[in-house]
């Protein structure tokens, strides 16, 4: 019986990670998804927010995404996202300054943007955000 399964994550610009994985947590449009191997097929939207990818002896990859699909076969798992990073590749400020324009246009309903690309782009700091915190708080560990 195997432990671990192929795991893909890839965006409109590149591959995130490639690699063996024991565990997938991931944001669904029903909700938390947790995939482990010899999961069942599946394929469902995937919410803006963050992918927590688990390797073999334990170690952690936090990746955020502005939402996307997974895709569960056999032997491996995939997430297609439109836009991923990896925690370690935040730029916090800028991530800040995104974060905090996004909500000015949403309570003032500003032209520059829609609401959705403002909504968009509020998801998606905010889960480049968390995603920066988990990785503080897993290296004072």
């Amino acid at each position: 019986m195997s432990t671990t399964f192929r795991c893909d994550i890839v965006s409109a610009e590149n591959e995130i990670f490639h690699g063996d994985a024991e565990l997938l947590v991931a944001t669904g449009e029903m909700g938390e998804l947790g995939i482990a191997p010899r999961h069942a097929p599946l394929i469902t939207r995937l919410k803006p927010g963050k992918v927590v990818v688990t390797l073999p002896g334990g170690e952690q990859v936090d990746i955020a995404i502005s939402g996307g699909i997974l895709e569960v076969q056999p032997q491996v798992v995939t997430v297609l996202a439109d836009t991923a990073i990896r925690a370690e590749d935040i730029d916090e400020a800028k991530v800040r300054a995104a974060k905090e324009e996004a909500e000015r246009i949403l309570s003032k309903k500003d032209p520059k943007m829609s609401l959705e690309e403002a909504q968009a782009q509020l998801a998606m700091s905010i889960a480049q955000l968390s995603a920066l915190e988990r990785l503080r708080k897993n290296l004072k560990h």
